[in-house]
């Protein structure tokens, strides 16, 4: 089994890297591997996509990488392997996004990408720091996660998802903003699950482990 999480100079890599790499250690999930190589994302049985940054910035520099987003739609789309989008890359699932300008996403899971804005004056933006989950239904990749969980998030936009059924998990900031999006063989987080200690990575071993 191979997993791999996709490198297209969108951020600080090391801790997702090792977070997955111990976890598939654990659950004897086979290999991880970090990589821009279209041919390795092709044959690859899990994907990962990270994310930091601006929308516009992380869907360009993806598609600047020679054949990876073909790679990966084939993979995801034509083939249903296992996806984890996480932070940018949960929002790049999205239709659209509205970061600084309007930019098509995926549309791998509808809906729009568009600014943070608590109802709350003192609710700072970006939203960053430690959240309680509140989970929303059942889900392979969030066995033994529960409302109340923590999670670590650092964004400034949210997804606001189309299909109510498709947002898995929300947390609270002054309104409900979308933390975890799902359909068939595709899953994303708004957090960071590789900073978010016990129930990052309980989901990291989950979905290491998901046959969809």
């Amino acid at each position: 089994m191979l997993t791999a999480i996709i490198d297209y100079d969108s951020g600080n890599l090391h801790s997702a890297q090792k977070a997955f790499e111990r976890m598939a250690r654990e659950a004897q999930a086979g290999e991880v591997v970090v990589t821009s190589d279209a041919d390795v994302v092709a044959r690859a049985d899990r994907i990962v996509l990270p994310g930091d940054g601006a929308f516009p910035a992380c869907k360009a520099a993806l598609f600047a990488v020679d054949g990876v987003a073909e790679a990966m739609r084939e993979a995801v789309v034509s083939k249903g392997r296992p996806f984890l989008g996480i932070c940018v890359g949960m929002q790049m699932l999205a239709s659209r996004g509205h970061e600084y300008e309007t930019v098509a996403g995926l549309d791998w899971i509808g809906g729009d990408i568009r600014p943070i804005a608590p109802q709350d004056p003192a609710l700072k933006v970006p939203h960053m720091g430690w959240n309680d989950l509140v989970v929303r239904g059942a889900h392979p990749v969030l066995d033994g996660i529960k409302t109340g969980d923590h999670a670590y998030f650092v964004h400034s936009y949210q997804f606001e998802v189309a299909e109510p059924a498709e947002r898995l998990a929300h947390c609270d900031y002054g309104a409900e903003i979308t933390a975890i999006v799902g359909r068939g063989n595709i899953i994303g987080t708004q957090f960071h699950p590789e900073k978010s200690q016990s129930a990052g990575l309980r989901l990291i071993s989950n979905f290491l482990r998901w046959a969809p």
